[in-house]
């Protein structure tokens, strides 16, 4: 069997998070959008704790992730961000989407899923649904565009 097969997703709120969850998301935020994108900025934004965290797991290293958060005052639309994947290509971040949405539609009530990607991802984001809402826009020091799925 894939042992890619065998990885399930977490989904869980701020407060059911263990402190080993949290570090492991944590680190990999940091790895991906600090190390490797050279992103400097708050992480911790306190934006965490009102969302629910979606994840894989190998062992104890989480090796893809998001979180979503209800998006202002718009009722039934929801935010997703930090969105990231440790190892590319494997298609571990399309399966990070395509389980991910329907868990969120059902557990936030929500009809839109907003996101803001990174220029280079607009494609990625495509494929599973998105589309393009704004002009571009730097965030960060990088290129974005806002793109939203109707569900």
């Amino acid at each position: 069997m894939n042992p890619e097969t065998e990885i399930k997703l977490s989904v869980k709120h701020f407060s059911e998070l263990t402190t080993a969850e949290l570090y492991e998301i944590l680190k990999s935020r940091s790895e991906i959008f600090m190390l490797q994108q050279h992103i400097i900025c708050q992480d911790m934004d306190d934006t965490d704790y009102n969302s629910i965290h979606c994840f894989f797991q190998e062992g104890k290293r989480v090796t893809a992730y998001l979180r979503a958060y209800p998006k202002g005052n718009d009722t039934g639309v929801i935010q997703i961000g930090r969105v990231l994947t440790l190892r590319h290509g494997n298609g571990m971040g399309k399966r990070l989407l395509e389980e991910s949405i329907p868990v969120l539609k059902a557990k936030m009530n929500c009809h839109k899923i907003c996101l803001d990607s990174q220029k280079h991802a607009i494609g990625f984001y495509e494929k599973s649904g998105f589309h393009v809402t704004s002009d571009e826009f730097l965030e960060e020091g990088v290129l974005h565009v806002t793109m939203e799925l109707d569900l």
